[in-house]
């Protein structure tokens, strides 16, 4: 590219400037060759033509394009050159605020003289692992650098600290020391990194003054070690100092201060450990105040002291130490103050004995004050032949004062630094170490001393040393790259080196003076002028001869000789010496032994000029004797200069230039002029020549291809290789093959390149700007064009449409008014004709009402003649009836009276016949069974009304129900609606309610009615009966007269036949237990189905819960009385509660009553039948003639036993409808309880028991007729044997049920047999027979409709009461629901819904303990149940035991297998039990060698339930021992394992949750009714029943939160190298970022191919795998919704800390990719079903700053819109990233200051904390909810992969 092209019209150019040092120009024309000028426009648009040499032509210096303006290094700069290095830092600094900037190696430190919020522990941590060139500048990316080659590389390194005094040296190296004691922090507990930090303060204190350039200048140099190990943590460090500025001590410049030590005693002084010291304040002391103020703004000496004497505490140092140090520091301050008086001779002076300051001196140092007075005023001189002292004058006195207190604090400083390094040093073996040498930078002042002359030659060695750096390493990287290299010239300073340090060079030349006894100033710089004067280094000023020039790199120095011999030899007189050698004070006497006797040679060596001291001594031999203090200060500087060389050549060295904007400390002003001198001290620019005299610009292959690939072909986009690709490209665009070089990974050119290349990219870029606002403008013309011919036609229209509408409204106006007309005259006509009309009608009506009341008035007459008329002759009919009455009834009663005597007669001889007693009875019985059916549907119509009231209330419940959420839903949807509808609802509420009540009043006065007519016909019976009674005993009275003799016999096989039965009974009674049993177990089955078929989610939580308690409550109330005793059954009933029982428990009790009663008759029948069998069978041997009679008596056995069998198959068919009968109660019972009960069940039920009344009623009748055939067959075989009674035969009487007066029954019975032995009358025997059963029969039937009638009683009245309590209850609810109502009225719509919320809460609080306590009583039951079933078993068991019968054996195996489903609780009880020695086995087999792999497919977290599987058998044993021993070896057992596996996702993502797992178990099983509530009954069996774990379960807690804490730090590691290049760096849309150059810094994540870096979807990849596992491994939802968390707010903190330390990710294409990454992330939250664990709030701060990066930022409404968007980020945070925000091309633009200065005055008001960073460490406190599981521990299998053969089943 020529000159020609690069110096073109609009280009800019930079022209030196006196004011501003560079100034921006733009040329207005071409540049063509030959021309002598440039024709130029400033910035303020003035016009400037600007010369050019012809002979040099020099033209001036190109501008760098805006785009490269601001970089974070300079090297990345297209022109380097000093005006651009300037302008970048200024537009950093100013713009961005950024004091940091790279030039290659070096780091350039601004001082901001303000406090940055960019030193806190999370930017340490933000910058702890990151390469150099992946953030911004900063000191701690070059401590980073310089620790990771430590440790990569194992070589020692450097960091070289250097500037001018107040550039931030100190401060700078404190933070580097920093950043090593937190990132390398000591690996025992000697805290050695706090050591290293506490030195500071105590070196800043003895070390540091105010100068007029620096508040806090170190006025001395140290290089500080920090001693690493092997594992790279500090153990140790060590310090050297170098060139204290002994002088300050005694004399300070205008506004300068000494040391701070002692300003800060002098602070101090008023306390109570000071007050010997004896100072005041500052101001009274000379040495303190020569400069003027004696204090700092913003600092506070004693506070500072605070921190000093903490320092020296840390460090070891004791308190007497202290104090000596701080006595020694006010003896000086004292000895400043001694007043000389001189004599008049003026040779001579002296000092009071009465002087209060030097008595106090020699008081503080322990010195006798008489021999301290003398020699402050003499000195001993020694001549060959004698000593003699001679006086001084006053100037010698008072220099010899001055340098007593110089030698003292030089001493005492030296002593300090010793003692610094001893409390450092380690015994340790050190690996390696880092240096940081805090050094002061080039000086030049107007007057120059010998201070000013070795601080430049220490600056020469370290440019000497950093030019030879720069240049390797410029030729390590061409090399590498395999580029071809040419020697660079670059500026040598080794001539100036040699002109001071060389033999007879400057420092020679002086140390030879000093040894001159009269040697003088005057005479060394004279031996300079004729030494040196050719050298091209030095020169001689022209106005004076004391004075000498060197010409260092940085600049020409001028230095006065005067007072470079004295500082050099550094003479303090022996004798004052001697006497502080003398003091009482160890301290002072060991400060100036001499070395070989004094403190440590590190102290010495380690303190350079200020520790080594010529001595002036009167006695030759004494010099001879001490050849150490001959060396002089230069001698010992130049020493330990090379030195420090030597250890900086053996390290690898990182540079730290602090820069000085301002000689006025102003905070982030710039002074171009003061900035120049010092980047051209420093060396900057001489790194920028050097760089820019090779290639600068350096690429790598895939960043030029991102960012310059719209200069490409598209043909040539079709290749694969990039690199192929850009030599194709820039050998097609950069003609001169010169300008750049392929490297082996990097493009190289030369300078210029990338700015042509930006220009062309700029130009392709803008013409295709230009077509597309070519052809948008166009379409937005077309656009336009459409609009207005649309909007042309639109009016068009409109106005015809209203011409036409004004025609049509004209034309029906006239038809209006003609309508109006017509209709008008239409009325008039309409009237006139109905007045005409009604007129008429009047007339009319008159008339015809006249003529209507004449015929009504003739009609009357006629119709009341004709009712007189009537009234006659009716009264004469009726008198002629009478009279013919009258005499009929005469004749009727003549003759009824003779038939009545003739009946009368008949009457009385037929009630003298037992006939007419017979038929009474019968009608008798006849109308007790109708009254009893009476009874009977009495009570069905009784239930039914029970039942309507039951769907009555129930269906008043479900609407009040229905109404109430119909309210809550109004409440709702209008939560500001009126009240007026509200109180509408609430009174049609009431109006309900007293409907309710009605229709309730009604039921209970029919119920009411009901009863009492039930009680009348209950008296009525009971009268009846009582009547019956007084028969029944006048008959037993005849019977029991005729039966005294027979009575005992008859007993005796009466009792024996009684005996036989009971076995008969008990063998039936086992087989209906068996059958019991067999039926109760189907019906567990059918129930369990029904249970399946009706669940709901309106039903209560355990249903089959519910359902087994009901079963279980009611067949034990029929199976638990042997003798089936119906008072047991209801005390049993009583016991379960009511609530259990079926609702018609009295009509139940009444069907099983009545089955025992026909099994009885039919057991009496059928031993009457079997005696009947064996009489006849007698009969047949005895009398053989009487076969006729025998043949009709087998018939009738045979009719019997027929009839017995047919009996035997109706009982069983009755006990099939007895136990469906119970299946229906048992429905009935549990859907009573249940929300949703339906009336269908009970409908069933009453439909049931009417078949059974009926069928029994039935059963009866064929009862009572098969009694009397086998009684009229007993009379018909007895009547044949008249002569000989047969007693046997008597037992044919059918007794009642012996549960009923059975002894007076068998009375009965016998007495009737002895009547029949003894009369003849046979029908009057059996009509005896007769009433005696219908006497039996009568009063069973009495005593149990007393029983049914006391039943139904009962039953209704706790009906009644029930049903008044739920009516209580309803009006009290609805009485509070009023109240609550009327309240919420009074509230606000947010407080309504609040208040409805909180009620709501109450109410389901309530019902859910109600809830528990009705479980605890079912629970209860239960077990009651159990119990008494388990003890009904067990006689079953030993009753089937006894029987051997042959035709029972297949019911006993019936009834084997039936006990053994019963035997289920002695099954698998969920507990495994081990011996003792096994426990080692068990954890190593279940915790220590266990795999996630291997129980892959099983139960998830199934150690956790092994364990508490043997935790509960030890429970279950009592043996506490066991459970604490397996308790403490799992746990032991998880942290050795999570500790072996310390990086192991799965493993800890297992171990967690079984550990949960574990946790929950403990709670779910410790009998807490808290941790009960969702548990089944089979569970809450497997409580713990001894041990309280609580604590335990403290420690699995604990245990919990540790693996959750590792396996976020796992999987943050895992995540974390991929969020910034995947979050920041890799383009998710393609083409939408490009890559701006980087300089000589090369990001990580470009050093490598794109294709490499990480992406989004390694991201999403890696948190599958992490869902993936721990759903796998069983981990509770609640924990997962945590972790992902937890991982979202690292990914957020991560990639927010990098977007606000990195300059070149903060752009619009930037927020652009983190918002579609952003979305992405939420994208798989949602797949996940994550959404709701709060992890997109985490991503708040994110989201907002991408949107910051998208948003416009030009205008106050733009800075108001950024201010009410980022509520999630602070205020630091925002201005950062505007401050960082760049653009990557020419069309965007950059973020004003004034912007800026907008946004942070509106954000003022906020109170956002000072931290600039997020804590990317923060972790979120875990909560580990309780969740229950489902499983029970009798149903959990063991796989024989985890070798646990050794533990039982329990």
């Amino acid at each position: 590219m020529s000159v020609r092209e690069l110096y073109g019209q609009y280009t800019r150019v930079w022209i030196p400037d006196l004011d501003e040092v560079w100034r921006s120009a733009e040329l207005t024309k071409d540049y063509k060759e030959g021309d002598r000028s440039l024709q130029l426009r400033l910035e303020d648009e003035t016009i400037r033509e600007y010369p050019i040499d012809v002979q040099s032509n020099q033209l001036p210096f190109l501008r760098n394009p805006d785009i490269l303006v601001g970089e974070n290094d300079l090297t990345a700069l297209s022109y380097l050159h000093e005006p651009a290095v300037l302008h970048n830092l200024k537009v950093r600094f100013l713009e961005s605020n950024h004091i940091y900037t790279y030039c290659g190696i070096v780091l350039v430190a601004i001082n901001p003289y303000e406090q940055l919020p960019i030193y806190g522990q999370d930017v340490i941590y933000a910058y702890s692992g990151q390469n150099m060139g992946d953030m911004d500048p900063h000191i701690f990316a070059v401590a980073e650098e310089a620790y990771k080659q430590m440790a990569r590389d194992e070589k020692n390194q450097s960091i070289i600290v250097s500037g001018e005094s107040g550039a931030g040296k100190t401060v700078s190296a404190k933070y580097a020391m920093r950043y090593f004691a937190t990132v390398g922090g000591s690996a025992s507990d000697t805290n050695i990194e706090d050591k290293v930090l506490a030195s500071s303060p105590i070196m800043e204190a003895i070390g540091n003054a105010k100068t007029t350039r620096n508040d806090n200048s170190s006025r001395f140099g140290k290089y500080i070690q920090i001693g690493f190990d092997k594992r790279y943590h500090i153990i140790g460090a060590n310090m050297r100092t170098y060139l204290l500025e002994k002088s300050r001590v005694v004399f300070q410049a205008d506004d300068e201060r000494n040391y701070h030590i002692f300003y800060q005693l002098c602070a101090a002084a008023s306390l109570p450990e000071f007050k010997e010291l004896a100072l005041t304040c500052a101001e009274d002391f000379f040495y303190a105040s020569q400069g003027g103020d004696t204090a700092i703004e913003g600092v506070d000496d004693a506070e500072d002291l605070e921190k000093t004497r903490q320092a020296f505490t840390l460090l070891g140092v004791r308190d007497s130490h202290q104090i000596s140090i701080f006595k020694i520091i006010a003896s000086i301050l004292h000895l400043g103050n001694v007043e000389i008086q001189a004599e008049r001779d003026g040779d001579s002076c002296s000092i009071s004995p009465q002087d209060e300051h030097l008595s106090t001196f020699c008081h503080l140092l322990g010195v006798e004050h008489s021999q301290m007075e003398h020699w402050l005023c003499h000195r001993k001189l020694v001549t060959a032949a004698e000593t003699y002292v001679k006086t001084m004058s006053l100037q010698q006195v008072v220099n010899a004062r001055n340098a007593l207190a110089k030698h003292i604090y030089a001493q005492l400083f030296g002593w300090i630094v010793g003692h610094v390094n001893k409390a450092l040093h380690t015994a340790l073996k050190q690996h390696s170490f880092i240096g940081v040498l805090d050094i002061y930078g080039f000086e030049t002042f107007e007057v120059n001393s010998f201070e000013q002359f070795c601080i430049n030659y220490a600056n020469e060695k370290l440019q000497q040393q950093f030019n030879s750096h720069v240049f390797k390493l410029e030729q390590e990287e061409y090399m590498k790259e395999q580029i071809p290299w040419t020697l660079i010239d670059f500026y040598d300073n080794q001539p100036c080196i040699d002109l001071i340090e060389a033999k007879l060079g400057i420092l020679d030349l002086l140390d030879e003076e000093c040894k001159v006894p009269k040697g003088t100033d005057q005479n060394w710089a004279q031996k300079l002028y004729d030494r040196h004067s050719s050298s091209q280094h030095f020169q001689k000023p022209r106005m004076s001869n004391t004075a000498f020039i060197v010409v260092h790199f940085a600049d020409k120095v001028e230095y006065l000789s005067d007072g470079f011999l004295e500082k050099n030899r550094d003479t303090v007189y022996e004798e004052q010496i001697n006497i502080l050698k003398a003091s009482k004070f160890p301290l002072v006497a060991d400060l100036f032994h001499d070395d070989k006797d004094s403190a440590p040679a590190p102290t010495a060596s380690g303190k350079g000029s200020s520790s080594k001291i010529n001595i002036r001594s009167a006695r030759p031999q004494m010099k001879a004797s001490n050849k150490e203090h001959k060396k002089t200060v230069g001698h010992q500087f130049r020493t330990s200069l090379h030195l420090l060389m030597e250890t900086l050549n053996a390290t690898t060295p990182h540079y730290v230039r602090c820069i000085k904007p301002n000689d006025e400390k102003l905070p982030f002003h710039f002074d171009p002029k003061r900035a120049v001198q010092q980047l051209r001290a420093c060396g900057v620019l001489e790194t920028i020549r050097i760089s820019a005299a090779g290639y600068p610009s350096r690429w790598t292959y895939h960043d030029f291809f991102n960012r310059y690939r719209v200069l490409v072909k598209k043909r040539e986009l079709a290749n694969t290789d990039k690199k192929a690709i850009c030599k194709s490209v820039l050998e097609n665009l950069i003609k001169d093959p010169d300008k750049f070089q392929f490297g082996r990974t990097k493009i190289f050119f030369r300078a210029g390149q990338v700015a042509y290349l930006e220009k062309l990219r700029a130009d392709r870029f803008r013409a295709a700007t230009i077509m597309i606002q070519k052809t948008v403008r166009g379409w937005l013309q077309k656009v336009k064009y459409r609009r207005l011919k649309g909007a042309t036609l639109t009016l068009q229209r409109y106005c015809r449409g209203h011409l036409a509408r004004r025609l049509a409204e004209h034309l029906r106006r006239i038809r209006a008014a003609v309508v109006f007309q017509k209709q008008y005259r239409m009325q008039r006509a309409r009237l006139s004709y109905r007045r005409v009309r009604a007129a008429a009608v009047v007339i009319q009506a008159f008339t015809r009402g006249m003529f209507v009341r004449r015929h009504y008035c003739q009609v009357l007459l006629e119709h009341k003649a004709t009712i007189i008329q009537k009234h006659v002759r009716g009264w004469a009919a009726r008198r002629h009836f009478l009279r013919l009455r009258g005499a009929a009834i005469v004749i009727q009663c003549a003759f009824r009276r003779l038939k009545a005597k003739q009946e009368l007669k008949a009457l009385k001889i037929e009630a003298r016949s037992a006939e007419h007693l017979k038929r009474l009875n019968v009608g008798m019985e006849n109308k007790v069974v109708q009254l009893q059916r009476k009874i009977d549907d009495q009570n069905k119509e009784f239930k039914m009304l029970s039942e309507q009231l039951s769907a009555v209330t129930s269906t008043h419940t479900m609407e009040v129900e229905k109404l109430k959420k119909e309210l809550a839903h109004y409440q709702q949807s209008q939560s500001g609606d009126s009240s007026l509808r509200l109180q509408e609802e609430v009174e049609s509420l009431r109006t309900e309610l007293q409907r309710a009540h009605s229709e309730r009043k009604i039921l209970e006065d029919i119920h009411t009615r009901e009863k009492d007519e039930l009680r009348k016909r209950v008296a009525d019976l009971e009268l009846e009966n009582a009547l019956l009674k007084d028969e029944k005993e006048q008959l037993n009275h005849q019977i029991l007269c005729q039966s005294k003799d027979e009575f005992a016999q008859n007993s005796v096989k009466e009792n024996l036949l009684m005996k036989k039965e009971l076995e008969e009974e008990r063998s039936r009674y086992q087989n209906l237990v068996k059958e019991y049993s067999r039926l109760e177990q189907r019906y567990d089955n059918l129930r369990d189905e029904m249970t399946i078929i009706k669940q709901t989610p309106g039903h209560r939580r355990n249903p089959s819960n519910q359902s087994s308690l009901e079963s279980d409550s009611n067949y034990p109330s029929i199976s638990t009385s042997e003798v089936g005793d119906t008072e047991d059954a209801l005390q049993q009933v009583e016991e379960i509660g009511l609530e259990k029982a079926a609702m018609d428990l009295t009509v139940f009790l009444k069907l099983q009553k009545r089955v025992r009663e026909l099994e009885q008759e039919r057991k009496k029948l059928q031993v009457q039948l079997e005696k009947r069998e064996q009489q006849d069978s007698r009969k047949v041997q005895m009398e053989q003639p009487k076969n006729d009679m025998d043949l009709d008596q087998d018939a009738d056995l045979a009719y019997n036993s027929l009839k017995r069998q047919e009996l035997e198959s109706e009982n069983k068919k009755l006990k099939n409808d007895l136990n469906e009968l119970r299946k229906a109660v048992a429905d009935q019972a549990a859907q009573n309880n249940s929300t949703h009960s339906s009336p269908d069940s009970y409908g069933l039920l009453l439909n049931q028991l009417k078949l059974a009344n009926e069928e029994l009623e039935v059963r009866k009748e064929e009862v009572l007729i098969l009694r009397t055939q086998i009684v009229s067959a007993d009379q018909r075989r007895l009547a044949g044997k008249s002569t000989e009674p047969n007693i046997d035969a008597r037992t044919s009487w059918p007794n009642s049920e012996k549960h009923v007066d059975q002894d007076d029954a068998i009375e009965a019975y016998h007495g009737v047999c002895q009547t029949n032995s003894k009369t003849e009358d046979w029908g009057y025997l059996n009509e005896d027979g007769e009433l005696g059963l219908a006497y039996q029969g009568l009063k069973q039937v009495a005593r149990l409709l007393e029983a049914q009638l006391q039943a139904q009683s009962r039953e209704h009245e706790e009906e009644v009461e029930q049903l008044k309590a739920q009516v209580e209850t309803l009006k009290e609810e609805l009485d509070k629901q009023h109240q609550t109502f009327c309240q919420k009225l009074l509230l606000s719509p947010e407080a309504q819904v609040e208040f409805g919320v909180q009620q709501e809460i109450s109410r389901l609080t309530n019902e859910n303990l109600d809830l528990k306590e009705l479980v605890e009583k079912l629970e209860k039951n239960e077990r009651k149940l159990k119990k008494q079933l388990k003890i009904y078993m067990k006689k079953v068991q030993d009753l089937e035991a006894a029987q051997t019968l042959a035709q029972s054996e297949k019911k006993r195996h019936e009834l084997n297998r039936q006990v053994t489903v019963q035997r289920k609780e002695k099954d698998f009880q969920g507990m495994l039990e081990y011996h003792k020695e096994d426990e080692a086995l068990l954890v190593r087999n279940l915790v220590t060698e266990l795999k996630p792999q291997t129980l892959a497919g099983s139960v998830p977290s199934l150690p956790a339930y092994i364990l508490y599987m043997c935790i509960r058998h030890a429970d279950y044993v009592n043996d506490d021992l066991r459970v604490h021993s397996l308790l403490t070896s799992t746990i032991n057992g998880i942290k050795k394992v999570l500790k072996k596996h310390n990086d192991d996702f799965e493993m800890t993502t297992f171990w967690l949750s079984n550990t949960c797992r574990l946790l929950h178990c403990l709670k779910q099983y410790s009998g807490d009714e808290g941790f009960m509530t969702q548990n089944t009954a089979k569970q809450n069996e497997h409580c713990l029943k001894n041990f309280d774990l609580t604590e335990y379960r403290q420690v699995l807690s604990d245990l919990s939160i540790q693996i959750y804490q590792q396996l976020i730090k796992i999987a943050e590691g895992m995540l974390q190298p991929m969020i910034v290049s995947a979050m920041l760096e890799n383009e998710s849309i393609q083409g939408l970022s490009g890559v701006k150059p980087t300089g000589y810094r090369k990001r990580s994540s470009s050093m490598v191919d794109g294709e490499n870096a990480y992406c989004l979807e390694a991201v999403i990849r890696q948190m599958n795998s992490f869902h993936t596992v721990m759903c796998d491994q069983g981990l509770d939802p609640e924990i997962i919704l945590q972790v992902f968390k937890q991982l979202f707010y690292m990914i957020t903190a991560v990639t927010l800390n990098n977007l606000l330390l990195r300059k070149d990710v903060c752009s619009w294409s930037t927020g652009m990719q983190l918002r579609y990454n952003i979305s992405q992330l939420e994208e798989w939250l949602r797949g996940r079903n994550l959404h709701q664990s709060g992890a997109v709030q985490t991503m708040e701060p994110l989201i907002q700053a991408a949107q910051l990066l998208q948003l416009k930022k030009k205008t106050p409404e733009d800075a108001e819109a950024i201010c009410s968007l980022c509520t999630s980020l602070s205020t630091q945070q925002i201005v950062k990233i505007l401050n960082l925000y760049t653009p990557l091309n020419e069309f965007e633009e950059r973020v004003t200051v004034g912007f800026i200065r907008t946004i942070q005055a509106q954000l003022q008001e906020r109170n956002d904390p000072q931290q600039l960073l997020l804590d990317y460490k923060h972790m979120f406190p875990v909560l580990f909810p309780f969740n229950p599981s489902s499983l029970t521990m009798d149903s959990i299998h063991i796989p024989a992969c985890l070798n646990l053969e050794f533990l039982s089943e329990v």
